[in-house]
């Protein structure tokens, strides 16, 4: 589990294909591998990744085919920069919300607007990511913690101050660059607790169809 507050922006070393259609990956880090052994997770541009070795700074990581595939890792190549959280510690402060690592899809930069303190940023988002996404709520693009500002049917803005431009990854996106998304989980689970409890007629707590809500009679199936 992790918060969303990048810890250091790193960088990839190389990128060496393995058995399959999967890589290892080195990954420098000095600040991230302080303390990292064999076994912790490290976020990298919000996709949690297992350290295999440790050495001189630099960990490797092991990314199968499915996460290249589903997620914007595998566009990356040598000296590309990364965003790097280390997994948060019972006790530690939240200083951004709850994130699994778990990327829900691929979204693309279509504009971004300079303010004098600040950078709008809009992202096109996945139509079926759309429900999960509300104004004032929080999503993680990159690994980076961020609050919703606005939101459309596949898109959404946020505001970006000067720290997280200049010490994430996000400050040199441009547009139409790919970007790693995941939405808040608490969404998710409701929907799913909210969609088994009204599909069931049967059940005592079941209310009427919500048009909309996947899992309901309202929709006929489950998203």
């Amino acid at each position: 589990m992790f918060t969303g507050i990048v810890e250091e922006l790193g960088e990839v070393v190389r990128i060496t294909p393995t058995a399959g259609d999967s890589a290892l990956v080195a990954i420098r880090g000095p600040l991230v591998t302080s303390d990292a052994r064999h076994g912790d997770s490290i976020a990298v541009n919000g996709v949690c990744l297992t350290v295999v070795d440790v050495s001189d700074g630099t960990f490797t990581a092991d990314v199968m085919g499915e996460t290249l595939r589903r997620s914007a890792l595998g566009v990356l190549g040598a000296g590309d920069p990364v965003n790097l959280e280390r997994a948060a510690a019972l006790g530690s402060r939240l200083g951004g919300h709850l994130v699994q690592g778990h990327v829900d899809g691929v979204g693309e930069v279509v504009a971004r607007e300079p303010a004098a303190q600040w950078e709008t940023f809009r992202f096109r988002l996945p139509a079926a990511m759309s429900r999960y996404v509300v104004e004032k709520g929080s999503i993680t693009v990159d690994g980076v913690s961020l609050t919703v500002a606005a939101v459309g049917p596949d898109w959404f803005a946020v505001g970006l101050i000067p720290t997280t431009l200049k010490l994430t990854t996000l400050g040199t996106r441009r547009v139409g660059d790919p970007v790693n998304l995941e939405v808040d989980v608490l969404a998710k689970y409701v929907e799913r607790l909210l969609g088994a409890r009204l599909a069931d007629p049967a059940r005592p707590d079941a209310g009427p169809p919500v048009a909309g809500l996947p899992g309901t009679a309202a929709t006929g199936g489950v998203a």
